[in-house]
């Protein structure tokens, strides 16, 4: 080894030892005479001490370093002056007087600070991975990630599971996006697909009598990305026979609360998590994905505006469509400008205006566009309705039930972010369930399952799929943190006859299911049991627990939101010797189309 110890490990007990340290010059400080340098390695740092009276050799080798060299220092251990210890780093009690240094590698002027946390643009950062990572930050969000697998690996293990690896490459079948084929140079003409997730092959695995399985699982989507979704992503992969809804989310409930309490950066808000039906999630919140963290939740005020003499609550009240507010708290003096801008983003939802009451802060007395076609104690009972005190800003929205939840919901969240609520700094998971098994709108004309097509309906509810399909409500079950949902599972149908009956449902002709999905049909024949599973979002969990916005702030190499990699210039043009392996010619779009 080029180093007896690393830059983060020397303490007092140390003193009067002679070590080697080897590392990255994080930054470099000449007294005249003196050179201090603090070298930086994954452990930490240690701060060197080039003394030109204690080595002329060393100082002027010392002479020529800059930052981001990588050195290699030889000396004795020794406390710091008393008065002259630093607190904010482990090794702050001790420095290295240097005998000997060796410069290993030279480094150009880095494109950024690495040193310092400055702001950098974004595609700077990628195109120079390799520097940014070096980053403490990132350093800590990349180890927290090992963690956090580490830990998840060894829950499960303890609670006999076994972990099994599934294929890459695999058969393209419709999950929901679009698939990344790859092409057989030995097939002309086929494909394989990389997995969007190892949803088909872990019920096999089932069938096949693991009964307690996980993997953790890179998947595939070509889908259009945002904050949290990526071409290439992880998940913990999981599935389970013999169990029912509750085993599930009380087995992953564990595993979170431990995993949080062990790894995290950002601390539990409570290690209950509540169980909300999909219904009541949308009722008070608006969406399935609630942040929890506060409150602002919606209600609904149709009875009490049912008859006051604005027109567009009185028709909607009386055509079914609700009337909702929220409570934005201590916003009753936003000026015309800032209602002028929540009204821009209630559109953006959906909406088509926002109506408003605001509460003067002394005076009690009640403003707004539609205060004239309420009297004095319809006024009053929607104050009282909405607990709302002197100060506070009410925000109404009516038409059809989806868009009042999407406007609500979204200005819920502008409101939380802009009073800093979004800014708490804890984890405040809770579980979604009871999801209808359908979604509301057709697609082509068929039914269009709200989680995928292997979700087991609750078994009361299987009569309605003759009857009511809409009505039926399935085994689904979300996990949702400060409003992102980080996993979600299922029970599985195990039956053919019923998966059967739910690919009809949803479009598919037998012989169609049979040619997408005949290895999984065919199985179920052969004694499957009843089974269940789930998927936590590893990349989603570990930002959520590192603080970070960004799931790009925890993964080593991510794509940009273009799904590009700077770094490695990729996506990027292959030879024609290639494609004409692959039996592939490229025809591309033409302009304008």
């Amino acid at each position: 080894m080029l180093k007896t110890h690393s830059c983060g490990e020397l303490r007092a007990t140390h003193v009067g030892q002679k070590v080697t340290l080897a590392g990255w010059v994080n930054r470099r400080r000449d007294m005249g005479g003196v050179i201090f340098l603090d070298l930086r390695d994954r452990d930490g740092k240690t701060q060197v001490v080039i003394d030109a009276g204690r080595s002329q050799e060393s100082f002027a080798i010392a002479e020529e370093i800059r930052s981001e060299y990588v050195i290699q220092v030889t000396g004795e251990v020794s406390r710091r002056p008393e008065g002259q210890e630093n607190p904010n780093i482990s090794t702050g009690e001790i420095e290295l007087l240097a005998e000997k240094v060796t410069i290993l590698n030279r480094s150009k002027t880095p494109p950024f600070h690495i040193a310092r946390e400055d702001a950098v643009d974004e595609s700077v950062r990628l195109k120079y991975r390799y520097l940014d990572l070096r980053r403490e930050r990132m350093q800590r969000n990349i180890i927290l990630r090992h963690r956090a697998i580490k830990f998840i690996r060894d829950f499960l293990d303890e609670r006999g599971f076994v972990e099994i690896e599934t294929p890459i490459l695999f058969k393209s079948t419709p999950e929901g996006a679009r698939d990344y084929l790859v092409p057989s140079r030995v097939h002309p003409g086929k494909f394989y697909a990389l997995p969007q997730s190892p949803q088909q092959l872990k019920q096999l695995l089932m069938v096949a009598g693991f009964e307690r399985y996980f993997q953790i699982a890179r998947c595939f989507r070509d889908e259009d990305l945002r904050a949290d979704r990526q071409p290439e992503f992880t998940q913990l992969d999981l599935e389970m026979s013999f169990v029912e809804r509750d085993d599930i989310l009380d087995l992953i409930e564990e595993l979170m609360v431990g995993m949080v309490k062990a790894v995290s950066l950002v601390p539990l808000a409570h290690e209950k998590f509540p169980r909300l039906s999909y219904a009541e999630a949308v009722e008070r919140f608006g969406t399935d994905r609630p942040d929890i963290r506060y409150g602002m939740e919606l209600v609904n005020i149709s009875d009490i505006v049912a008859n006051s003499a604005f027109r567009v609550f009185t028709e909607n009240v009386a055509a079914g469509r609700p009337v909702k507010a929220i409570c934005a708290p201590g916003c009753g003096s936003y000026s015309r400008k800032q209602l002028s801008e929540l009204e821009d983003i209630a559109r953006e939802a959906g909406a088509k205006g926002l109506a408003w009451l605001a509460i003067h802060p002394e005076t009690e007395e009640i403003r707004g566009p539609i205060v004239k076609f309420f009297n004095t104690e319809q006024l009053q009972a929607i104050v009282e309705r909405m607990e709302a005190k002197p100060g506070d800003l009410i925000l109404i929205s009516s038409d059809e039930k989806r868009v009042v939840h999407e406007v609500l919901s979204t200005l819920r969240t502008e409101m939380a972010r802009r009073l800093g609520y979004t800014d708490k700094k804890e984890l405040a998971f809770c579980w979604i369930v009871d999801f209808p098994l359908f979604e509301e709108e057709l697609e082509d004309g068929h039914l269009a399952p709200s989680h995928h097509m292997f979700t087991m309906p609750k078994r009361e509810h299987i009569p309605l799929l003759d009857t009511d399909p809409h009505a039926v409500l399935s085994e689904q079950y979300d996990l949702v943190c400060n409003g992102f949902e980080v996993a979600g599972g299922s029970i599985r149908i195990h039956d053919r006859a019923l998966q059967n009956k739910i690919m009809q449902l949803i479009g598919f002709s037998l012989e169609e299911a049979k040619e997408q999905f005949g290895h999984m049909l065919e199985a179920f024949e052969y004694g499957a049991p009843p089974h269940g599973g789930i998927a936590p979002g590893i990349d989603r969990l570990v930002a959520l627990m590192a603080g970070e916005p960004n799931i790009r702030e925890v993964m080593a190499f991510p794509k940009t939101a273009q799904a590009t990699d700077l770094m490695a210039d990729a996506p990027s043009e292959v030879s024609p010797k290639q494609l004409e392996e692959l039996h592939i010619e490229v025809v591309l779009p033409q302009k304008g189309k």
